[in-house]
């Protein structure tokens, strides 16, 4: 089968840092599906994965969302038949998705959106698992429309920011609080149904009295922690929530002390990694967010198609990953 991948840590630019290659088809194990992957999209992680280097000798194939066709499946698969549409995220110690064929547990797939292409749904489901787990599994936002409140989204126009501003706005009551800096993000954060957006190159304690929310009861930080972090003890109220997604090496907690703010880690890949007792969660989860898709609760973040699945054009996505330039999910179809 045709795959992408990569022998060894090299920058997006040189030539080899991803390469086209004939990789041998999966084989399901018990609980899997093979899926004829019809697109993909690419994040952050991609690109953080392609750094971290290879083992010696092995090509190793990239990617975690995708969207496509069960081919086959385990002997003990219950989920999914041949043929049925699927969505989903992966798992980070599995080959990735960047292949015409890919293996998956059952358990972390999800029905993809009748509504929607191929293309448009595989902008989804890692950002959605994401943002998702943050809000209601890590920080505990009550999924309710009378859960009050605000949240404030630190990276609003990204992947998962994109996704947990809708989310917060249809199932929730909170007053949703975004950063973007240009114009472009700022229009897509509030397209996308946040309150007020602030610019996070700015103090943020001044931009949130300025608008007559000098503390939030969550903060969801998404992308450059250690820079924003120490606003966080001022601005967050007392007995809120911090979560945080990405690594910011160290993190100071005594700060929140004084006022008892818990914090939060999200990780997407832990209930695949570990097998969890509650790792089905995750199809469960990707369920409802087809659902609310094909209600028209939530939508595609879809903002950019590269076309063809092929290296050349992952190096263009990688790039662009890498720019932290980003609005919304970088995707790409076909083989």
């Amino acid at each position: 089968m045709k795959a992408v991948g990569f022998r060894k840590s090299l920058a997006v630019t040189e030539g080899e840092s991803l390469i086209d290659f004939d990789a041998p088809a999966p084989e399901p194990r018990a609980r899997d599906l093979v899926v004829e992957v019809r697109a993909i999209s690419v994040n952050p992680v991609d690109t953080k994965m392609r750094m971290r280097g290879a083992v010696a000798g092995e090509t190793k194939i990239l990617g975690f969302d995708a969207a496509g066709v069960v081919k086959s499946v385990g002997k003990e698969a219950t989920l999914f038949r041949p043929g049925d549409e699927v969505f989903y995220a992966g798992s980070n110690i599995r080959p990735g998705t960047n292949a015409e064929l890919h293996a998956v547990d059952e358990r972390i797939v999800g029905k993809k959106p009748k509504s929607l292409s191929f293309v448009q749904s595989a902008s989804l489901p890692l950002t959605s698992i994401t943002a998702w787990e943050l809000m209601f599994d890590r920080m505990h936002i009550p999924k309710r429309a009378d859960a009050k409140g605000s949240l404030l989204v630190i990276g609003g126009a990204g992947g998962v920011g994109s996704i947990m501003i809708q989310l917060a706005r249809k199932l929730t009551g909170l007053t949703v609080i975004a950063t973007a800096s240009r114009p472009e993000t700022i229009k897509w954060c509030i397209d996308l149904g946040a309150h007020y957006t602030i610019d996070h190159t700015k103090p943020l304690a001044e931009q949130l009295k300025g608008i007559g929310i000098p503390e939030v009861n969550y903060i969801a930080s998404l992308t450059q922690t250690a820079k924003h972090y120490p606003a966080v003890p001022g601005i967050i109220a007392p007995q809120g929530a911090f979560g945080l997604i990405d690594d910011p090496g160290t993190l100071d907690l005594m700060p929140l002390r004084p006022k008892c703010v818990s914090a939060h880690w999200e990780g997407m890949f832990t209930r695949s990694t570990f097998n969890t007792p509650d790792i089905q969660a995750q199809h469960d989860l990707l369920n409802e967010v087809s659902a609310l898709v094909d209600a028209g609760t939530l939508r595609t973040t879809m903002t950019k198609n590269l076309g063809t699945i092929n290296a050349s054009n992952l190096k263009k996505a990688h790039a662009l990953i890498e720019s932290s330039t980003t609005i919304g999910k970088i995707v790409l179809e076909g083989f």
